[in-house]
C-alpha cells in the first residue's frame, strides 16, 4: 500500500526546493563577478626579476625632512611642493602634494596667524582654509584650498599669487590640524 502526501507536504517541499535552487545561483553569480587568485605559486627556481602579481605597488610616503625642526609643526618644502602634518611626538600624520603659488616664502619658521573660512584668491578662485603664515614682497602667504576643488591653473609670470593650494580633502585636514600659533616650517 503506497502512502499518499497531503497537498501542504507537496508546497513545502516545492518551496524548499525552489529556496535552495535560488540560493545555488545566487552564490554562483556572486562567485562571477570577482577575480579569483592563481592557484599555483612560482617555484624557487623562479628569476628574481619576475614580478609576483600585476597589483601595482604601494608608494611609501615621502618621509619628513630632516632639517624640518622638532614638535608638532606643519612642514612645507619649496623643492618637493609637499606638505607634511606632524604631531608632538615627530610623527607624520599626513603628507601631500601642493600647488605653490608665484611667491614662495623665504625657508625659516612661521607661525599660523590669521585664518579665513571663505574668500577670492588674488587669482580670483573662491577659496576656503585660508590660513596666513607670512608675506613675501607685500605678498600674504597661505595655505588654502579651491570651494570647487580644483587645482589652479598656472598663473600669469607676472602674477603675484601667495595661495598654496592644496586638495578639498587635505585642505580640511590642515584646517583641523593647523589652528592659530601652529609652528609652520618652510625648507628648501
Amino acid at each position: 500500500m503506497s502512502a499518499r502526501l497531503p497537498s501542504w507536504a507537496w508546497v513545502t517541499g516545492l518551496t524548499t526546493g525552489a529556496i535552495a535552487v535560488v540560493g545555488f545561483l545566487a552564490v554562483q553569480a556572486d562567485q562571477g563577478t570577482k577575480p579569483t587568485a592563481a592557484t599555483s605559486r612560482p617555484s624557487a627556481s623562479a628569476t628574481a626579476d619576475a614580478k609576483p602579481s600585476a597589483e601595482p605597488e604601494k608608494k611609501k610616503p615621502a618621509a619628513v625632512p630632516a632639517d624640518s625642526g622638532t614638535g608638532r609643526r606643519i612642514v612645507y618644502s619649496l623643492d618637493q611642493k609637499r606638505v607634511w602634518l606632524v604631531d608632538a611626538s615627530d610623527a607624520a600624520r599626513r603628507t601631500f602634494t601642493v600647488w605653490p603659488g608665484t611667491v614662495s616664502p623665504d625657508p625659516g619658521t612661521y607661525a599660523i596667524g590669521t585664518r579665513t573660512e571663505a574668500t577670492t584668491g588674488s587669482d580670483g578662485v573662491e577659496v576656503e582654509h585660508i590660513m596666513y603664515f607670512t608675506a613675501e614682497s607685500g605678498v600674504s602667504v597661505a595655505f588654502s584650498n579651491a570651494v570647487d576643488g580644483s587645482s589652479p591653473p598656472p598663473a600669469a609670470p607676472d602674477a603675484k599669487t601667495g595661495g598654496i593650494r592644496v586638495t578639498k580633502n587635505d585642505g580640511r585636514a590642515l584646517w583641523t590640524f593647523g589652528t592659530t600659533g601652529t609652528t609652520v616650517r618652510v625648507v628648501g
